[in-house]
C-alpha cells in the first residue's frame, strides 16, 4: 500500500516529516521524498510494511534501528532518525530517517559498461571502510549491492566519485542468529552469500562475499550468478564465481579469496581496508595494482612522492617566506588557523603553520591528503553536515574542525605537493572571490617553491661546469 495515499499530503509522519513522492518499493517497504519541517531540509525515509513487523517483537527492533540511526560514517548514507509510527495501532510502521541524496547507483552505473581499474578501488576501498565501521559496532549489512551502493561525485568531473552504502532495511545485530519470520533467507538473491542462501546465521564474512561480487561485476558489467532466485542462490552452493581472464591477476585473487564458499576461508575486513588503502596510495611499491591506467599525473603517487623530495619539503626546519603567506591568509579570511600542508605518504607535515602547535598528523586522518586529489578548491563550508568530512577525527574530536578551504599546490609537472588551507571552527561561507584569492595565495607558495627549485638546479650546473 503507498503510505503517501493512505495518510495524504497534510499529514506528518511524529508530526515532524511531510511524505512528498514515492520513489521506490522492495520487499520489505517503501522509500520516499520527505521534507523534514522541523529543519527545513528534504530526506529519504524507508517505511517498512507493517506485516513484516511481529507486534510483540516492535519493541526490540525499534531497539535495533536506533542503533542502525546511531552509524555515522562518510562510507555509509547518513541515518538521521528511527522510529515507529503509532498513528495506527493496530499496524505500526518502522520507519528510518536518511540523508537524501540524489543521483546514480551503482547498478545503473554498472549498465554503461565495466569501470576503470582505478574507479573500482576507489569504490571497494569506500565501501570496504564502511562496512569495517559496521561491523565494529556489532551490525552486519545484510544486501550489499549495486543498487545499494550510492555514487556522490562532490566534484562533478568524475575525478573522485564516492560510494556510500545504503538501505539498512535487513541489517542485523552482529550477535543475533535470526532470519526472516518465517525462517527463510533475507537479502537478494544474486549477491547472497553461500550461508545465507542456506538460510544459516550470517556474520560480517557474509557481507565481504557480497562485496566481492560486486567487484566482480564492476569489472564485468555482469551478473556472476544471472537467473532467477533460487537457481541463482543455489548455483553459488556448487560453484564459485567465474571471473573473465581480462580481470588483472591480483584482482582475480582478491575477488577469489573474498568468495570464498567458506566464510572462515574470506578476509577479514580491516585486513581488506588495509590492502585496499595500499593498493591506492601505492606508497611503498607492494602489492602493486595498475592502478594508474587511464589516470592524469597527479593520480601517480610515485610521481608525486618524488616530485615531494625534489623540491625538498621533508625533513626541513620553519620557512619564515611561508609563515608570512599563512599570516596573511589568517588575516584576509579572518580564520584561526592557516596552513601550508605538505602530504607525505602517512603524515602531513605542516610547512608553516599559523594558530597551531602541531607539525604533522597522520595522513589518513588530514583533509589535505583528500584535497590533493583533486585539481579545484576543496572546500567544505559546515564539516556537520558535509559527507566528506563529518566521520573525520578533526571534525568529531576535540579540535572540533568545522571550516576547511584548500588549493592543491600545484608543480608545475602536475603534481600536487600538498595544499594552502585556511581552518575554523564554525561554520562558514566561502565566496568565489575569496576562493581566488586563496588560489592566488597557494600561487605565491608555488612561484616560491620553483624559483628555490631552479636556483638549486642552477647552482648544480655551475658547480658540474667548475668540475
Amino acid at each position: 500500500m503507498d503510505l503517501l495515499q493512505n495518510r495524504g499530503k497534510n499529514d506528518l509522519l511524529r508530526g515532524r516529516y511531510r511524505l512528498l513522492e514515492l520513489v521506490g518499493q522492495g520487499g520489505m517497504g517503501a522509500v520516499y521524498k520527505a521534507t523534514d519541517e522541523f529543519l527545513g531540509r528534504n530526506v529519504a525515509i524507508k517505511i517498512f510494511r507493517a506485516t513484516a513487523i511481529d507486534p510483540a517483537d516492535v519493541r526490540r527492533q525499534e531497539d535495533e534501528v536506533n542503533i542502525l540511526a546511531s552509524l555515522n560514517h562518510h562510507s555509509l548514507v547518513t541515518l538521521l532518525d528511527a522510529a515507529v509510527d503509532r498513528s495506527d495501532p493496530a499496524e505500526p510502521h518502522i520507519y528510518l530517517v536518511m540523508e537524501l541524496i540524489e543521483g546514480d547507483d551503482l547498478r545503473r552505473k554498472l549498465v554503461s559498461g565495466p569501470l576503470p581499474v582505478r574507479q573500482i578501488a576507489q569504490l571497494t576501498y569506500d565501501l570496504a571502510e564502511g562496512l569495517e565501521y559496521m561491523h565494529e559496532r556489532g551490525v552486519v549489512h545484510r544486501d550489499v549491492k549495486p543498487a545499494n551502493v550510492l555514487l556522490v561525485d562532490y566534484n562533478g568531473d568524475d575525478s573522485r566519485t564516492r560510494a556510500k552504502l545504503t538501505d539498512f532495511g535487513v541489517a542485523l545485530l552482529a550477535d543475533e542468529a535470526r532470519n526472516t519470520a518465517d525462517g527463510s533467507a533475507t537479502g537478494s538473491a544474486h549477491y547472497m552469500s553461500p550461508e545465507q542462501a542456506q538460510g544459516n546465521p550470517v556474520g560480517p564474512p557474509s557481507d565481504v562475499y557480497a562485496l566481492g561480487l560486486v567487484l566482480l561485476e564492476c569489472f564485468t558489467s555482469h551478473l556472476a550468478f544471472p537467473g532467477s532466485a533460487v537457481p541463482s542462490a543455489l548455483a553459488r552452493l556448487m560453484n564459485d564465481p567465474e571471473i573473465p581472464d581480462g580481470v588483472p591477476e591480483e584482482w582475480a585473487q582478491l575477488i577469489t579469496a573474498m568468495t570464498a564458499r567458506a566464510p572462515e576461508d574470506r578476509p577479514l575486513v580491516p585486513d581488506l581496508v588495509r590492502a585496499l588503502r595500499q593498493l591506492i596510495i601505492d606508497a611503498d611499491g607492494r602489492h602493486r595494482f595498475d592502478l594508474r591506467a587511464g589516470a592524469a599525473d597527479a593520480d601517480d603517487e610515485d610521481g608525486r612522492m618524488n616530485a615531494v623530495r625534489r623540491y625538498d619539503l621533508l625533513d626541513t626546519p620553519p620557512d619564515g617566506t611561508f609563515d608570512r603567506i599563512t599570516a596573511l591568509a589568517a588575516r584576509i579570511f579572518d580564520v584561526p588557523i592557516a596552513l601550508v600542508s605538505v602530504v607525505d605518504h602517512d603524515r602531513i607535515w605542516f610547512k608553516s603553520k599559523h594558530g597551531l602547535s602541531v607539525d604533522h598528523i597522520d595522513r589518513d586522518a588530514g583533509l589535505c591528503a583528500s584535497a590533493i586529489l583533486d585539481n579545484e578548491p576543496w572546500v567544505v563550508t559546515d564539516a556537520r553536515i558535509d559527507p566528506r568530512a563529518l566521520a573525520n577525527p578533526l571534525v568529531a574530536g576535540e579540535m572540533g574542525l568545522q571550516f576547511y578551504a584548500g588549493v592543491p599546490l600545484r608543480t608545475r609537472d602536475g603534481y600536487n605537493l600538498g595544499t594552502l588551507c585556511v581552518i575554523d571552527q564554525e561554520p562558514r561561507q566561502f565566496s568565489e572571490s575569496e576562493t581566488a584569492s586563496l588560489e592566488d595565495l597557494a600561487a605565491m607558495v608555488m612561484n616560491e617553491l620553483e624559483l628555490r627549485l631552479d636556483s638549486r638546479q642552477a647552482l648544480l650546473e655551475h658547480l658540474a661546469l667548475q668540475d
